[in-house]
């Protein structure tokens, strides 16, 4: 079975979704229609703009939910995906490949999403930490003994996992875990703590935008980050796509879950090979690609 996989946010890079542009008539119509639905020229960014510009999350999550999403409509009749799955942000790319979210709705979702992140970011000073080389269980453990908010927020593969919260709680967290035996306890280059309680306010915000949304019956299961198992009910899937903001992401685990539900390739649909890497990383036997485009 083919498991098709959607990046999250950290696989940007300036001249994401150019080619694709430039090349498929269907794809500019779609990049120009999303320049529309966000009010400004996410295009311009993508392709021209600086590092610094396409890193803003507000930017950064259409951007990368763009390319995906373009990427797997330019495929035509090969796209066909028996099982799909994103990391975090891109939970909302495999909603629009298992047609459970219309291009357009899903667009103006991850636009609240980015922009009620960011808000929350701004109220209270956090970031999140790459921990290498320590068993989840230690992990856990320490955080829960640090004081101050600090949790295990992304499951990303065995011995690699990020920690998020508060500035200090998180600092605190990385000198013990690395007293504990961490290869590496590394601060990260991002403005606030995803998948931590502090996203609480962002959840509040988007519950109430998915709510009114439409979701319909997807056309295959999606393992969704919260509960890593396939889900099939549009209510189930929204209920976890909301709880998605404030829950560690467990890429592990729902990788785990597809190879045992028959997942023998994975394809990797967005910018970047990084799912790919992780996913040799938790089941070495399966195959790992990246789309091939007419």
């Amino acid at each position: 079975m083919n498991a098709y996989i959607f990046p999250g946010q950290g696989a940007q890079f300036v001249g994401m979704g150019l080619d694709l542009y430039e090349k498929y008539p269907m794809a500019k119509a779609m990049f120009q229609e999303a320049n529309a639905i966000l009010g400004f020229d996410i295009t311009a960014i993508m392709f021209h703009g600086t590092v610094e510009g396409l890193k803003e999350t507000k930017v950064t999550q259409p951007a990368i939910f763009l390319h995906s999403v373009i990427m797997g409509k330019v495929m035509g009749h090969a796209f066909q995906p028996d099982m799909v799955a994103g990391h975090s942000l891109g939970e909302f790319s495999a909603l629009v490949a298992n047609q459970t979210l219309a291009f357009e709705d899903a667009l103006q979702l991850v636009s609240k999403r980015a922009l009620a992140m960011q808000k929350a970011c701004e109220t209270v000073e956090s970031t999140m930490a790459a921990v290498l080389g320590l068993e989840d269980g230690v992990v856990e453990r320490i955080c829960g003994e640090t004081p101050g908010v600090v949790v295990a927020a992304n499951y990303n593969c065995p011995g690699q996992l990020v920690i998020s919260g508060e500035v200090r709680a998180v600092h605190q967290a990385c000198e013990k875990l690395k007293e504990a035996g961490a290869k590496r306890a590394l601060v990260l280059p991002v403005g606030g703590a995803f998948h931590s309680p502090l996203m609480e306010p962002a959840r509040e915000e988007l519950a109430a935008a998915i709510e009114s949304t439409s979701f319909q019956n997807p056309s295959c299961a999606v393992y969704q980050n919260v509960t890593t198992t396939a889900v099939t009910d549009p209510n189930e899937i929204k209920k976890n796509l909301i709880l998605q903001l404030t829950a560690p992401v467990k890429w592990t685990q729902s990788v785990q879950q597809m190879v045992q539900d028959g997942a023998g390739l994975f394809t990797e649909i967005g910018p970047g090979k990084v799912l790919q890497g992780l996913v040799r990383k938790i089941a070495p036997t399966v195959q790992t690609q990246s789309p091939r485009l007419a």
